[in-house]
């Protein structure tokens, strides 16, 4: 591709949004994995709608990949960059359009901060359910293109479930509306659903209509478990999901974690500590929901467990479990993954991790949104090494491998991105591939969208 090409798109959009300068193009070729890019053409900073028109008409034009990005939080590679594309980040495109009380929904733009959202609609008394752990700098664009979840999704569902319809440009630059502003509509197929999670490759999302829920009345009641055995605390999982306590938030940590915080942040972890959970019910009745889930925690082996209804208490117990991630960063280099089983399979996914990082001498720390069967284990590796040695990859295959025969998935929430790809025919078989790249066909028939990434 000439560099003449390039400058087309530049003199398409306004002065300034489009980069070509190398060094600064490679701060947005790049995700939150160890992975290299390619290198770019260019990157567009797209303002509004209008720009991602322009671009995506002059890519189908000229037969360019488009890359789009919002924040780069990503943990599976699905922003980064391929060799020759053009990167589109959508982080400038910030604003609520609109936020309707009266019908519980907002209409935003793909660059908005998922905390900004959930900020705007508390002043009204509504909240933006979906949470994943980096809701202070991800995007409503991000978590839509992945289907994000996060730390409330045990009651309120991931991001597919407070989609309700799309505003979305195609690969040639026409502009499509999916679903709706209403509670129900079932009109033609679920395109809405569709686009959540495709990670991309099948159109740009500008701006998004999404469902707010009431936030609750009161503080919610919180509580943090500590086990002396991994597999106890997620058979405490499992019971209290059993018992109906219906939690809006239960998350476990295992001492891998809980010991990279700690030298960290020095949270006085105890040296019998094996695994911590935290769970929280912000429903009516959250103390007595508490106190049944400290019994339950008691009955299933925890040594120590604590209850509160402070707001402070409980935002430092839930920031104990957003430093997660960071912490092990400070370890070395990261692989992310985000297997997904059946709740009841939770104590046979947490043993199998425990027994692939012995077998390989692999770290692997586990956090988990453990009332839906969502484990992240994370494989660290040394710094600077550029890309996971072998006994990592091979660990990681034994983990994904276990997850499929417990009866779960390849991810919960992070997608495919780049780093799943090699194991998709694990769980997908023939017909599933072939439906899903005609699928990709429709929309982008070219493959100039995101292409080699989630399918």
């Amino acid at each position: 591709m000439s560099s003449s090409t390039i400058d087309l798109l530049v003199k398409a959009l306004p002065h300034g949004r489009v980069i070509t300068d190398p060094d600064v193009m490679d701060s947005y070729a790049r995700d939150r994995t160890f992975l290299d890019p390619g290198a770019p053409l260019g990157v567009v900073l797209a303002a509004g709608r209008d720009d991602v028109v322009e671009t995506m008409r002059w890519a189908t034009e000229h037969r360019v990949p488009v890359v789009p990005r919002g924040a780069g939080t990503g943990l599976a590679g699905g922003a980064t960059a391929t060799e020759g594309s053009v990167v589109l980040s959508l982080a400038r495109m910030a604003e609520i359009r609109e936020l309707s009380p009266a019908d519980e929904i907002a209409v935003v733009e793909p660059g908005v901060i998922t905390a900004d959202l959930d900020a705007a609609a508390r002043e009204h008394g509504l909240m933006y359910a979906p949470d994943p752990s980096s809701y202070e700098i991800s995007t409503i664009g991000g978590n839509l293109a992945t289907n994000a979840g996060g730390l409330r999704c045990v009651k309120y569902g991931v991001t597919r479930d407070s989609a309700l319809g799309l505003e979305v440009v195609l690969a040639d630059g026409r502009i499509l509306n999916t679903g709706r502003r209403t509670v129900k509509g079932v009109t033609g197929y679920d395109l809405t659903g569709l686009f959540v999670g495709s990670e991309g490759t099948l159109g740009v999302i500008t701006a998004a209509t999404v469902r707010l829920r009431r936030a609750p009345l009161t503080a919610p009641a919180t509580i943090a478990a500590e086990f002396g055995s991994l597999r106890d605390a997620a058979s405490a999982v499992s019971a209290i999901i059993a018992a109906g306590c219906q939690p809006s938030l239960l998350e476990l940590l295992d001492r891998a974690t809980l010991k990279a915080i700690d030298d960290w942040r020095n949270i006085g972890l105890e040296p019998s500590v094996a695994a911590m959970l935290i769970a929280q019910s912000d429903a009516a009745d959250g103390a007595d929901a508490a106190r049944r889930m400290h019994d339950l925690c008691v009955e299933h082996g925890a040594s120590f467990v604590a209850v509160s209804d402070s707001p402070a208490e409980t935002e430092g117990l839930i920031g104990i479990r957003r430093m997660a991630y960071p912490a092990k960063e400070r370890l070395g280099s990261c692989l992310v993954e985000d297997v997904c089983v059946p709740r009841s399979a939770l104590p046979d996914m947490m043993t199998a991790i425990e027994a692939a990082s012995a077998r390989h001498d692999v770290l692997i720390c586990t956090v988990a949104h453990a009332g839906d069967g969502n484990l992240h284990p994370v494989f660290v590796f040394d710094h600077g090494v550029p890309e996971p040695p072998k006994q990592v990859w091979d660990a990681a295959d034994e983990v994904f491998r276990a997850a499929l025969d417990l009866g779960g998935t390849l991810t919960g929430e992070h997608g495919v991105g780049l780093l799943k790809r090699r194991w998709l025919e694990l769980e997908s078989g023939p017909l599933t591939r072939d439906l899903q790249a005609g699928i990709k066909g429709v929309f982008d028939p070219l493959g100039i969208l995101n292409p080699g990434k989630a399918i």
